[in-house]
């Protein structure tokens, strides 16, 4: 009852503040989070350096001149003013642009951001560098050059800050032209039409070997040795990278790289076999291509980011000035190359190239390799090499064109039309979305990042049916002991190693403060749904927690939860030996965990960056996300934890976890208790109570709903007939009546074989 009082009067505190905070957030975020005043940390010359001064500050469109005495030589604008620049923590990732009068960006700076992996994490430095890829860039002239290298840990960050720049850019420029009446649109005769098209030669013939393949051009190759890739770091200024060898020997290969167009014929048939080429072909849409990539060497072409991330980062596609990386989805494993000679491959891909991707088949291309090394726990050093492919001319013919005609000169007109313009109602300022429909990026951020991610989606939904099918089920299971133990070691691995490991989804508590400050500062799912893992995660915990309690993360979904109990569960059988607190000590530490979250939450209202470096109490940045590549304070931190869990298994997650608490508050309100207890538990048996990894049982058999993580060790118990005295009593009572069931018919039979006498 007094917990019950405790929670309401926890809510009647915070609710007030709540409130209060919802009012002042909001007039922070729209009188202080402005254009005016961040200009007056930064100065103009920080974009233009032969500036002198800003200009007034216009309203409409929202933006400040960039001043050379009383010419204008550019604009700076806020990237929040014209687009949802919302981040992973759903505050605004803010980011001064300056763009010259043609619109091109000539410098970018972070002023504000609360995305917690940069707060605590990866060093802002990182950002500011992806930030600063963008200069040179002109998005009215289109978004040729995609998105740059990805941070590793920080990928839907810098996802956000591409989306960002690149829409608030193109929005900005029209909307200058727009209030200015300088849009302008060319009339003319189809221009750049060519006279002659190329076409495909269906009738050449085909190479006969692998050598010829490659002395025709039907394969491009890229051989690099150790020894030059060493080079082309030093050339490029990045001697730390040069120093860093694959191989003590120069001449070893560091790849053999060999690409080529297997949608043709004439090429596709004799490197995949006609089996193989058929059945590609089968499913090839039209406007796709094939291309076939091998590899051998000391670096590998694939890496492995496309397994946690979907894309193939370290090779790219080039034509015309536009690139694409291929996706997971686009991709098919070979055995082998089937024409005669053709060496052997550790690596082969068949990729398909998507219709919308607009790729010529027929004119040049360049296959971009991407390599790196790093150089620091954290620190990578990357460069480029090219392999450019064309079709042999055995293969292509020209054509005329038939829609070529002479070029007329082009007329310029001005177009201040109402439908060509923006309208102002489409654009606000601060935290609000921009409703224009922008060719560049047809779909939200959200839903290209889960079509990007559709098979580890698919990969975690079939584990969250299989754990919502061992909650369902979980009598039957706990009756057979030695499959359900096995079956919990392997469920553990796969958290650790595949959602901790690879998808670095982790659970924190600063989720929550980001889904609080959410509601207090106007609610927008598509904060939410732009990490697929995380978001699925939090929908699978909180549907549990109700259902149940807080067991079905804490006890099966948290990598770092796993990490303690199969280091715990090792420790057990090289024989260290486990302390166990007094239970009435172990009840006041698990009160610790409440007080360190109520703090925490307490520093979320008035500073949430503040909370968010607070928050390293939790050490599953180091651990899960970074991998232990930290500033050696927060990697020793994680050990000592760790350390510690040898000996008391999952210390951390006893009594200090603030996440744990907070997950612990609704549970109060879950709807089912399935964990099943006999009479006489706790008085006197106190068999599962010792045997609790987390002493969530009490002295007196009932179990701490709010401590319980799911593990089911209890209900193993409860159903085993060697173990459980409830059980064993009931079979002694069974055998004595049996006994005594026995001797009354052996004494009844007696009896009547005297009477039959």
């Amino acid at each position: 009852m007094w917990r019950k009082c405790l929670f309401l009067l926890l809510c009647l505190f915070l609710l007030p503040k709540s409130w209060a905070d919802m009012a002042s957030q909001t007039a922070y975020l729209s009188k202080s989070q402005t254009l005016e005043e961040f200009l007056h940390d930064v100065p103009a010359q920080t974009f233009f350096p032969e500036a002198t001064g800003y200009g007034e500050v216009q309203e409409k469109p929202h933006l400040v001149p960039v001043m050379k005495g009383t010419t204008q030589i550019g604009y700076v604008f806020l990237n929040s003013d014209y687009v949802n620049a919302g981040g992973y923590s759903g505050k605004p990732i803010k980011i001064l642009i300056g763009v010259d009068n043609q619109f091109t960006i000539r410098a970018l700076k972070l002023v504000k951001h609360s995305e917690p992996i940069v707060l605590i994490g990866i060093p802002e430095k990182k950002i500011n560098a992806f930030i600063d890829s963008y200069l040179g860039r002109n998005y009215t002239q289109g978004n040729k050059a995609g998105v740059p290298d990805v941070i590793t840990g920080a990928t839907v960050t810098v996802m956000v800050i591409n989306e960002t720049i690149a829409r608030s850019s193109l929005l900005f420029s029209r909307a200058v032209r727009s209030e200015q009446g300088e849009q302008t649109q060319v009339i003319a005769q189809t221009p750049d039409v060519p006279k002659t098209l190329l076409e495909y030669q269906k009738d050449a013939p085909a190479a006969g070997d692998w050598a010829q393949m490659l002395k025709e051009g039907d394969v491009a190759h890229l051989h690099l040795t150790v020894g030059e890739v060493n080079e082309a770091f030093a050339t490029a200024g990045k001697k730390d990278a040069a120093g860093i060898s694959e191989s003590d020997d120069p001449n070893a290969t560091f790849i053999d790289l060999y690409v080529a167009e297997v949608s043709i014929p004439q090429i596709g048939r004799p490197l995949l076999g006609e089996a193989l080429y058929q059945q590609a072909s089968k499913y090839l849409k039209e406007g796709e291509t094939l291309i076939l990539v091998a590899g051998k060497g000391l670096y590998s072409f694939k890496g492995s980011g496309y397994v946690r991330g979907g894309i193939f980062d370290r090779v790219k596609i080039e034509q015309d000035g536009e690139g694409f990386h291929f996706r997971d989805r686009n991709h098919r494993r070979i055995g082998d190359i089937m024409i005669g000679g053709a060496p052997k491959f550790p690596e082969i891909a068949l990729f398909t190239v998507p219709a919308d991707k607009n790729f010529n088949a027929l004119k040049p291309w360049t296959l971009d390799l991407l390599a790196h090394r790093a150089v620091g726990p954290t620190k990578k050093e990357f460069i480029e090499f090219k392999l450019p492919y064309q079709l042999p001319e055995r293969l292509l013919k020209e054509a005329p064109n038939p829609d070529y005609q002479p070029p007329k000169p082009a007329t310029v007109k001005a177009e201040t039309e109402k439908s060509e313009s923006i309208s102002s109602s489409e654009m606000t300022a601060g935290n609000q979305t921009v409703d224009a429909v922008d060719e560049e990026m047809p779909t939200p951020l959200w839903q290209r990042l889960w079509q990007a991610k559709t098979v580890q989606i698919i990969v975690l939904a079939v584990a969250l049916l299989i754990l919502t099918l061992v909650f369902f089920f979980q009598d039957f299971l706990a009756q057979h002991p030695k499959f359900y133990k096995k079956f919990r070691v392997i469920y553990l691995c796969f958290t650790l190693f595949w959602l901790g490991g690879y998808m670095t989804a982790q659970l924190s508590i600063v989720n929550v403060f980001a889904f609080t400050h959410a509601l207090m500062t106007g609610f927008d799912w598509s904060y939410f749904l732009m990490d697929p893992m995380i978001f699925m995660l939090w929908a699978a915990t909180a549907a549990s927690a109700l259902l149940w309690n807080r067991g079905a993360f804490c006890g099966w979904l948290c990598p770092f939860g796993a990490l303690q109990e199969l280091t715990n569960n090792l420790a057990k059988k090289l024989g260290v030996k486990q302390f166990k607190l007094p239970f009435k000590v172990h009840e006041r530490m698990t009160a610790i965990k409440y007080l360190i979250f109520m703090l925490l939450f307490g520093f979320s209202l008035y500073d949430l960056g503040l909370a968010e470096k607070l928050a390293e109490i939790e050490p599953f940045k180091a651990s899960i996300i970074l991998k232990f590549a930290r500033a050696w304070p927060y990697v020793e931190f994680a050990l000592v934890l760790l350390i510690i869990g040898l000996f008391i298994e999952r210390f951390y997650c006893r009594y200090l976890c603030p996440l744990g608490a907070a997950l612990a508050i609704p549970a109060k309100l879950r709807l089912f208790d399935w964990l099943k207890r006999y009479p006489t538990c706790g008085n006197p048996c106190q068999k599962c109570a010792q045997e609790c990894p987390v002493e969530a049982i009490f002295p007196e058999g009932n179990i701490n709903a709010n401590e319980c993580i799911q593990c089911l060790n209890c209900q193993v118990l409860y159903h085993d007939k060697k173990r459980c005295m409830h059980l064993l009593e009931e079979i002694k009572k069974q055998q004595k009546y049996a006994a005594r069931a026995k001797r009354d018919r052996e004494r009844l039979a007696a009896l009547q074989g005297e009477a039959t006498e």
